[in-house]
């Protein structure tokens, strides 16, 4: 039996340092020859500890050719006040009122609706309030967009804060890594191997009209992937690439919204599927949990470095993937932890599904 789980971990192991490798990085930083005109777009909702940190970062931008379009989604703070003061007399930057929400619309699908409706670019740019980009990212991902690409997207670097935020956040790469036959996903226009991370999104304008838009997945809680989806049936390729090296998140600031925010995505990420909830989370434990108390137990038996075989390859997995992604060198450690908080979330998910409580976000709920 020990055998065995050896034989599967390091079948794990190879696929998912083969599928980090066919992940494909950013192409370097060159001049081009044309400067389409770019469209950034942010989404705000009661961010006011963001705006003096993304309008600065948005200003460092060695790009020329760009405009930003921010569209204050009813913030109950200082957002709009700090954006003005932020941005200053700078002309490339655009502030816009969001209008009231319409029925069976998720706040922020409709805000990036309202935002692709302003905008004048040959791309869109859609990044969350809480992103901070490399300086020379418009440059290097226009040059990502080969023939036939319509989306380019990618899973920031994550820096995190807070305890829940360690566990939860960088299991986001993980997921992607392990679960997404990535060099299909990049070479194939089959919607069901997709991933995609909303915080930077940049669409071919052509791309983004054909498929009409966020209008196409007005009440998704997930929009991101389902968007990455109906470009692909459009006839559209999408690249999801490693932008950890040009692209930050600094997603939650306490435990509590991090709790809420993985509620609110996880259990519609899986279709809100209760089979498809109960046979990963049983394979979670399985695979990744269940070589843990074997390495517990071998501790107390009469050959302990056998028994911690199968562990220290799970650990191995969750290793390559933090370098790759550029996550804290000591964070593949807590992944037991992390593979626990993960199973419970989902769980409080499908609660909150099946209790008719819904998802709540920003002082709004979804059901």
């Amino acid at each position: 039996m020990l055998a065995l789980f050896i034989v599967i971990q390091l079948a794990f192991l190879v696929w998912v340092l083969f599928n980090s490798f066919c992940l494909p990085k950013l192409p370097s930083y060159s001049r081009r020859s044309s400067s389409p005109l770019i469209s950034v777009l942010i989404p705000m909702r009661n961010e006011e500890r963001n705006v003096a940190k993304v309008i600065n970062n948005l200003k460092a931008l060695t790009y020329q050719n760009f405009e930003v379009i921010i569209l204050d989604d009813h913030s109950e703070d200082d957002t709009k006040q700090l954006l003005q003061q932020a941005i200053g007399s700078d002309n490339r930057f655009k502030v816009i009122d969001g209008k009231p929400l319409p029925q069976r619309w998720v706040g922020k699908v409709f805000a990036c609706h309202q935002l692709a409706l302003e905008a004048n670019g040959d791309y869109f740019l859609f990044l969350d309030a809480d992103v901070s980009i490399h300086e020379n990212t418009l440059e290097r991902t226009l040059r990502a967009f080969h023939l036939g690409t319509g989306l380019i997207t990618g899973f920031p670097k994550y820096p995190v804060k807070n305890f829940f935020s360690h566990l939860l956040v960088p299991m986001q790469h993980f997921i992607v890594h392990f679960h997404l036959p990535i060099f299909i996903a990049n070479n194939t226009k089959r919607p069901a191997f997709t991933a995609a991370h909303g915080a930077f999104m940049m669409f071919k304008r052509d791309a983004y009209e054909a498929i009409k838009g966020h209008y196409s997945v007005k009440n998704s809680l997930v929009e991101d992937i389902h968007i990455a989806r109906e470009v692909k049936k459009t006839g559209y390729y999408v690249r999801l690439m490693n932008i950890s090296d040009s692209v930050s998140c600094f997603m939650y600031e306490s435990n509590k919204e991090v709790w809420a925010g993985f509620s609110k995505n996880i259990f519609p990420g899986l279709g809100k599927s209760k089979a498809l909830a109960l046979l990963l989370s049983t394979f979670y434990f399985a695979i990744f949990l269940l070589p843990f108390l074997i390495f517990i137990g071998g501790l107390f038996s009469s050959s302990p470095f056998l028994s911690s075989i199968p562990f220290l390859l799970v650990l191995a997995q969750k290793c390559i993937v933090d370098i790759f992604t550029k996550q804290a060198s000591w964070n593949f450690l807590l992944f037991p932890l992390s593979v626990i908080a993960t199973i419970l979330v989902l769980f409080y998910s499908m609660f909150l599904q099946f209790s008719k409580r819904g998802f709540s976000w920003k002082g709004r709920t979804y059901s």
